[in-house]
């Protein structure tokens, strides 16, 4: 994938893949929001994860950075040394040459790819704003698609339904949606640029019908109103896989403008080791099956 200019209207473009060349040229908007988007060149893309997601052949993560910025993002600790932790969810980098890179790299391993397992994504929201103009993770996607590799998408965005045509062109994938709250008081304050909780459980639940496999996962829990309340709402949208692990409000730090909110939150609901337990203990007895921490992400 190759970027190019339109000399005199400062409008930057980016070039088709091989098999779209009747289609328009993508705009490549320099900002979303309160988000500044940049376009640079990967050295790779099909990376060898460690630690968390170890258990998996490959990650892919098209963009670094993530516009929703939370305020509990592990992630932000990957972040360039430029970028001060407090600007967390204030900028993206876009992986122009992504698919350039993923062809390349597939060409290169087709004998041993066969049947191997990708997370999509491990440090940042493969569906996050910026991919509605650009679709590169639904030209990533595509991709894998002759290659039957086993798939986990993991994102909190409803966009992620867009896809559903490619997923059922694998004969493994999996949706993960994060949902961490019942309460929208609790989503704004630590989840600011993020899409309502009551848009992602609809999400998955169109995604689930259309008979892919899902997953909510529920990592970290944040505070819940009402434990039973919640359980309803998640059992209703149809899945049948469920991850949660702890909230650990003492580790990391909060990006710029949530910790003034979210951190007294943790106070109101009581949300120490004592009330998420109470939360986890009423979500294993009513959801089918759930999973706790790095084993509940084990591939598929």
């Amino acid at each position: 994938m190759k970027s190019q200019s339109t000399a005199g209207q400062g409008m930057l473009l980016l070039d088709l893949p091989d098999d779209n060349l009747s289609a328009p040229p993508k705009a490549r908007p320099e900002r979303m929001g309160q988000t500044v988007v940049e376009y640079k060149d990967a050295a790779g893309i099909l990376t060898k994860p460690k630690g968390f997601m170890a258990g998996y052949d490959f990650t892919i993560n098209p963009y670094s950075g993530c516009a929703f910025g939370c305020a509990y993002c592990y992630a932000a600790a990957f972040a360039p040394a430029a970028r001060k932790p407090e600007d967390w969810g204030k900028w993206v980098v876009v992986k122009q040459n992504a698919l350039e890179l993923l062809r390349r790299q597939l060409k290169k391993s087709r004998s041993g790819i066969h049947d191997k397992s990708i997370y999509i994504s491990s440090v940042t929201d493969p569906y996050q704003p910026i991919e509605r103009d650009l679709e590169l993770t639904r030209d990533i996607i595509r991709e894998l698609i002759a290659h039957q590799l086993r798939l986990v998408i993991q994102t909190r965005s409803p966009l992620v339904a867009r896809d559903i045509d490619l997923f059922k062109q694998f004969k493994v994938a999996q949706v993960n949606m994060t949902v961490t709250t019942d309460s929208e008081e609790v989503r704004r304050a630590f989840e600011p640029g993020c899409p309502a909780n009551h848009q992602r459980l609809e999400a998955i639940a169109k995604v689930t019908a259309e008979g892919i496999q899902t997953c909510i996962t529920m990592t970290p829990l944040l505070p819940v109103t009402d434990a039973n309340g919640f359980a309803d709402s998640l059992l209703a949208t149809g899945v049948k896989r469920f991850i949660v692990q702890p909230f650990h409000a003492k580790k990391g730090a909060y990006a710029a403008g949530t910790k003034e909110t979210a951190a007294p939150l943790i106070e109101k609901y009581h949300w120490d080791g004592d009330g998420y337990v109470a939360v986890r203990d009423v979500l294993r007895a009513r959801l089918p099956h759930l999973g706790e921490g790095k084993d509940g992400f084990a591939p598929v």
